[in-house]
């Protein structure tokens, strides 16, 4: 395979990795004690995914993550991300732990030090515990205490044997997707209760940091804390006012409402000035709370928001092509998104990208899944990242969404992100070009800096 990459050195500290969830691969559903999350619910309600699957088997990591993590370890990646099930170490969300749950990561996370693959663990991908949400869930301001309790005793546990530990994989899809349209779980859609939904979350992040530093000072660990979020350009579509005004309410309802209450304590004002705040329920030291140093900041990135206000409204031209998700290809919109980030938030933490990936309509012809869509996806945005660090935003690592094609959301198993195939009905798995290529590309980048 040619490779085409000479000109993107990155520095020899570089991480290079992948990233999954844990409820898009585990499967494992009932078994050693696990407890419903909202998503076990919400895909077993008729017409909430699109085939009409579920995350009960997905891809049966919980049995074969041995094998998963050789193949991460063949990939020359020095680290892995995933996320742990909140319902596998306590079934409820309150109440006792599962031993046999942390057994799994446990393993898990051994199995990944003898390959010498640093774990970043994320606490929160969206999978609820089901008894918390029969309390209220995130709508309820106990949840952010309970998830506290969970931080820190995983912190405990494993606060010396990872590399990161993330409070929240993008709460802006919990807020905006599980309530704004529910099509996510737990499937409310409310917009007021999008917005107090957000605000617990990030509540629960400030708490949740507090907890686990206070249980990190009793081991000896050097784990960065921190959280992820997905985040986007918002681009008008014409120089019009109308359209210029829409993509700065875009931008502020999506990007600062997160990250303004983290750096600056407070919510961005573009974004109140459009919103009912009536019923919206903030206590005294709540944005103190949330503003928590972090030693790190996780950035998701897919696309750009591409905002008209003509109706129907202009769509943009997805001159490189759009994914299997129908998303327009951008790689441009990551360097003007981090370097906005690093002009607007003075003495950000370092950033990872922890998601990056495209989805392709794989077919195994002869064994082999040609995906040379994703090969260039992927150098395009490695470009654009390159670009971004050049001009002197701090960004020390990389990870592929996904290791595994899994469990795609509402999207069920027809959408593969993954540099790994994975047929379903055998559960074999088969690398594709793009994992092929990764390997290849990431062994030259770690092996330059070794001479």
């Amino acid at each position: 395979m040619q490779n085409h990459d000479s000109a993107t050195e990155f520095s020899p500290a570089f991480t290079w990795g992948v990233a999954t969830s844990a409820y898009q691969i585990e499967g494992a559903a009932a078994v050693d004690g696990r407890g419903p999350s909202i998503w076990d619910t919400f895909t077993h309600t008729p017409g909430k995914i699109i085939d009409g699957s579920t995350g009960d088997v997905a891809c049966d990591h919980y049995h074969r993550y041995a094998e998963d993590i050789d193949i991460i370890a063949s990939l020359n990646v020095s680290a892995y991300r995933f996320s742990i099930s909140w319902s596998r170490v306590q079934p409820l969300g309150y109440g006792a732990w599962n031993e046999k749950g942390f057994e799994f990561y446990s393993n898990l996370i051994a199995r990944l030090a003898e390959k010498n693959i640093l774990a970043h663990v994320t606490l929160y991908h969206w999978d609820l515990p089901q008894g918390l949400q029969d309390q209220g869930g995130w709508l309820h301001r106990d949840t952010p205490a309970r998830f506290a309790d969970y931080a820190a005793e995983v912190a405990r546990r494993f606060g010396n044997r990872v590399a990161t530990i993330a409070t929240h994989n993008e709460p802006w899809c919990t807020a905006n997707l599980g309530f704004g349209n529910g099509q996510f779980a737990p499937g409310i859609a409310n917009t007021a209760a999008s917005i107090q939904v957000s605000h617990h979350l990030l509540l629960s992040h400030g708490w949740a940091m507090k907890a686990m530093r206070q249980a990190l000072q009793k081991i000896d660990s050097s784990a960065k804390l921190g959280i992820v979020l997905n985040q986007w350009t918002a681009m008008p579509a014409t120089d019009s006012a109308a359209d210029k005004a829409e993509a700065e309410w875009e931008y502020a309802r999506s990007v600062q409402w997160f990250m303004d209450p983290i750096f600056k304590g407070r919510y961005p004002q573009k974004a109140l000035d459009r919103m009912d705040m009536s019923k919206f329920d903030v206590h005294a030291n709540d944005m103190a709370d949330i503003q928590q140093p972090i030693d790190f900041l996780g950035v998701n990135y897919y696309f750009r928001s591409f905002i008209s206000t003509d109706n129907p409204p202009k769509k943009p031209e997805g001159k490189l092509g759009f994914t299997d998700m129908g998303w327009e290809i951008y790689p441009d919109g990551l360097t003007d998104l981090l370097l906005q980030l690093n002009e607007e938030y003075k003495d950000l933490p370092p950033i990872y990208i922890t998601e990056n990936g495209m989805a392709v309509a794989d077919q195994i012809v002869d064994g082999k899944i040609h995906d040379q869509a994703r090969i260039d996806y992927v150098r395009l945005h490695l470009n654009a990242l390159q670009k971004a660090i050049e001009q002197g935003v701090n960004v020390q690592g990389y990870f592929y969404w996904s290791l595994l094609d899994n469990f795609e959301w509402n999207s069920g198993y027809a959408k593969r992100f993954g540099l790994v195939y994975v047929d379903y009905d055998t559960q074999e798995r088969t690398l594709k070009d793009s994992a092929l290529w990764y390997r290849d590309f990431v062994g030259t980048q770690r092996l330059s800096r070794a001479e």
